[in-house]
């Protein structure tokens, strides 16, 4: 296993940042880690890497203890956090070299010249760091990642400030390195989570709520989701005594029954009592990423 956490937690004054989470992943896999702000997704991996203490639990990496073994591990690990830390002052060949070096890495300019033509900066690489766009800052701190060839990749918000073309170019580079090695991958861009990743996990106020393939999280399990949309504005008291809906906007709500015929009629007997009107009412079927994690991250 590439990635062990046991009983994790963090406390941050009297918030659980991370309360009490377990899991497991394999070489191999592709992960996307999703919440929404706040959630405990990048406290995770910062104590993955080493950076942050837990306060309760274990985190492992290729079988080091992160907490014991700190500097084992982050040898282990190729790490872009969300804030890419630079130094604007050197240039891109320079700081890659930089940290090739602290890394320990055989024929330091060979693994250069390789990750930077991998990443796509040959174009900006005789340019200082603070010179680069957003995208390309963003290629560099990708690069330093891969450097050292590690075994797993922690990739906070990877594609951030990248063009659509470039989105496609490192989603290319990030699934070929999953070929090998274990990502960890967190992205608030759903589209790319679903073009890149085999494995979901969702973690919201601290919990894990999801942790599944995304073709089994995907494959209609909210089906039996019904929708009904309003031509009125109304607030969610007006259906009290039914299963609490989500809020897709002030006219439309997604209710999850196990008994649609049921909720379709009492919805109806709604609707004629506070004179209504619907614009549809229907079982919803076609479910993606977006609609598992609005489902697990918004229910009561």
């Amino acid at each position: 296993m590439s990635i062990i956490i046991q009983g994790l937690t963090k406390i941050y004054g009297t918030q659980k940042a991370v309360d009490n989470i377990s899991l497991t992943i394999n070489k191999g896999e592709i992960v996307g880690f999703l919440g929404p702000n706040g959630a405990g997704k990048s406290t995770t991996m910062k104590i993955i890497t080493g950076y942050l203490a837990p306060d309760a639990g274990t985190a492992s990496v290729c079988g080091i203890d992160v907490t014991k073994n700190p500097i084992a591990t982050k040898k282990k690990i190729g790490y872009l956090p969300e804030a890419n830390p630079l130094y604007y002052e050197m240039y891109v060949r320079e700081y890659l070299t930089f940290i090739a070096e602290v890394h320990g890495v055989l024929n330091v300019q060979d693994a250069v010249e390789k990750v930077i033509v991998l990443t796509g900066l040959t174009l900006e690489s005789r340019k200082k760091t603070g010179q680069l766009s957003k995208g390309y800052k963003q290629r560099v701190g990708l690069a330093a990642a891969l450097i050292h060839k590690p075994e797993v990749l922690i990739l906070d918000e990877p594609t951030s400030g990248l063009d659509p073309n470039q989105i496609i170019e490192i989603r290319n580079v990030i699934k070929e390195q999953g070929k090998d090695k274990t990502v960890l991958f967190s992205s608030h861009i759903l589209q790319e989570v679903e073009a890149i990743c085999d494995r979901i996990i969702i973690i919201n106020k601290g919990k894990i709520v999801a942790d599944d393939r995304l073709t089994n999280l995907t494959s209609n399990k909210l089906s039996n989701n019904l929708v009904i949309e309003l031509q009125e504005a109304v607030n969610e008291t007006i259906f009290e005594g039914l299963p609490s809906p989500l809020k897709a906007s002030d006219t439309k709500w997604i209710f999850t029954t196990d008994n649609p015929d049921l909720l379709r009629r009492e919805l109806m007997e709604i609707v004629i009592k506070h004179n209504l009107n619907i614009v549809s009412l229907f079982n919803e079927s076609n479910i993606n990423l977006e609609d598992v994690f609005r489902h697990v991250t918004q229910k009561k």
